[in-house]
């Protein structure tokens, strides 16, 4: 194994640490438990903070025991690996720190955590009570959205915001057996209250207070609930007003005041006409509900969202939780950070039931024919979601409109995934198609084939090589022929002049030889020399799989 290799500066997951004057075992401990309540990463011993190695303190050149030390001086035992490494002829030490699953802290009781300061530096900070609860939340181990809230009582749920969601069930087709409850029953059912320490009776959750609480208790009691919807017009503000309304509300006032800025025509498909929208306002609902569901309620932050001239982009504090990463979302299963809040939800029939809320987002971008969901802005504190409000292309939609009549139901999120990267990239493999639908390519060969069993799209070439285009027939509807021949490529005509040239040079060709060449199926290229046959410009010799063929004009002469 080669040795690790020095970064080039300080960040979240790597801290330098000079030795020269001998850095202290508390100091030593305390880096690491700041970089484990992060994201783990990288320390390296005998380093100066501009990244030149100056070497190890005559007293740590053994480095035998220093896993042991922090392992001792860190509650839970902290496992650390440290590796001697020699640069510019001294040498240092690399110790890799995991990320804790959890928290950790010092035996002394000290917490700590990695942070990047706002220049763009990292520091080491204290965790402070409300940084600790939002860490065990994030791994699921805590559900925060269950626990009562301090100082609140059954006198702070609006029975009005009760008789919202009872009516949220009606509209959204949610759990009907809710409908069936007394007032008490059905906080019971969602996590709305809980039953005291001390058993004297129940008291509001943080899922009933952001559920059916009052305006004013939750101003006061829960300080960190508060969203923002805001519209920005070539930088000038046209709509920007924060709110602390219950979840439900919140979501009701949200899209009264988006709807006016999302204007929608319809188009003409078949016998019916189709509402095109600048947002579809199914993904519009599923990625705010998502923002305010999912975000962390111990950081006093704002869920904002916000359409400019670029697009609308949705953020909301409290970074992804463990396990899902922008690798995986669209295929990890659904680890909410508020279950209670999250599952309550579920049963209104506000967010999709299945988990799959981010499918849905998807589907409401690509299905009009514009970009994907964009996700790539979030970080460790913050998920940032942008929607493009880029015009429809009208051609997409009607062909997947189509084909969803055709089968009756909606065409797989992959499909259409596969379709959207293939008239963005023109051409893809199976590999790089497994990327955007973020499964193995096995599944993604499993699309592609399926939907060229539709006469979506065309493979090109044997199973080594093969790739993938929109078929004829997709640019055909869109007008758009000279796209079609430019991005296949290797036309009919240009495949059949390519085997006769090969014939004149080397005076045959077999039917495995024409398939390397034009990078073909074996059927392929047997329907291939077929039309050379049938044209008369190739005389076939043989038979089955001795078969070869040469030019008509040689077997004339």
């Amino acid at each position: 194994m080669s040795p690790p290799t020095l970064p080039p500066r300080e960040s979240l997951t790597i801290e330098f640490k000079s030795d020269r004057t001998r850095l202290p075992d508390r100091d030593l401990v305390e880096a690491v438990v700041c970089l484990a309540n992060a994201e783990g990463g990288e320390l390296w011993l005998g380093v100066e903070d501009d990244g030149t190695p100056t070497g190890l303190h005559p007293d740590h050149l053994q480095l035998t025991g220093l896993a042991g030390m922090v392992a001792a001086r860190t509650s839970p035992p902290l496992p650390v690996v440290v590796t001697p490494v020699r640069l510019n002829g001294v040498p240092v030490a690399h110790i890799a720190v995991p990320k804790a699953q959890g928290e950790v802290a010092t035996t002394s009781g000290v917490y700590l955590r990695r942070r990047i300061k706002p220049d763009g530096q990292p520091e080491c900070v204290a965790m402070l009570p409300h940084d600790r609860a939002s860490r065990v939340s994030s791994f699921g181990l805590v559900d925060a959205s269950a626990q009562i809230v301090s100082g609140a009582t059954l006198a702070d749920l609006d029975p009005l915001e009760r008789e919202r969601l009872r009516q949220c069930v009606q509209q959204y087709g949610g759990d009907r057996v809710l409908l069936e409850l007394d007032d008490e029953a059905l906080d019971g059912a969602l996590g709305l209250t809980a039953r005291l320490p001390d058993g004297s009776g129940r008291a509001p959750t943080l899922t009933g207070l952001l559920l059916v609480g009052k305006e004013a208790a939750l101003r006061e009691l829960l300080p960190t609930h508060e969203f923002a919807f805001q519209v920005l017009a070539r930088e000038a503000v046209g709509f920007n007003e924060f709110r602390r309304f219950p979840l439900l509300k919140a979501l009701d006032w949200l899209e009264t005041n988006f709807r006016p800025y999302n204007p929608e025509r319809e188009i003409q498909v078949g016998l019916f006409r189709v509402p095109v929208p600048k947002v579809d306002l199914g993904a519009f609902r599923e990625a705010v509900a998502n923002a305010l569901v999912h975000r962390d309620y111990h950081r006093l932050a704002a869920v904002h969202v916000r359409l400019d001239d670029e697009g609308l982009t949705i953020s909301n504090p409290g970074g992804l939780v463990d396990g899902v990463t922008l690798a995986n979302l669209l295929t990890t299963e659904p680890r909410p950070r508020n279950r209670t809040l999250a599952d309550a939800m579920k049963r209104v029939g506000v967010v999709e039931r299945s988990g799959r809320g981010v499918d849905k987002i998807y589907r409401g971008m690509l299905r009009f024919g514009r970009p994907e969901p964009d996700y790539r802005r979030t970080d460790v504190n913050n998920v940032v979601l942008k929607l493009a409000t880029v015009d429809a292309d009208e051609a997409f939609l009607k062909l997947v409109i189509d084909q969803e009549s055709k089968r009756g139901q909606a065409l797989p999120i992959d499909s259409l995934i596969a379709l959207a990267a293939l008239r963005e990239l023109k051409r893809l493999s199976t590999e790089e198609l497994a990327t955007h639908i973020q499964r193995e390519a096995a599944q993604a060969k499993r699309t592609l084939e399926a939907l060229v069993e539709m006469g979506l799209v065309q493979a090109h070439g044997n199973a080594r090589g093969r790739s993938y285009t929109l078929a004829a027939g997709v640019y055909q509807a869109d007008g758009n022929k000279v796209a079609y021949t430019r991005q296949v490529g290797f036309s009919a005509l240009q495949h059949e002049q390519l085997v006769l040239s090969y014939v004149r040079q080397h005076g045959r060709i077999q039917r495995n030889e024409v398939a390397d060449l034009c990078r073909l199926t074996s059927i392929q290229a047997r329907d291939l020399l077929k039309r050379l046959r049938d044209s008369g410009q190739l005389v076939q010799r043989g038979e089955r799989r001795a078969a070869y063929y040469v030019l008509a004009e040689a077997s004339a002469s």
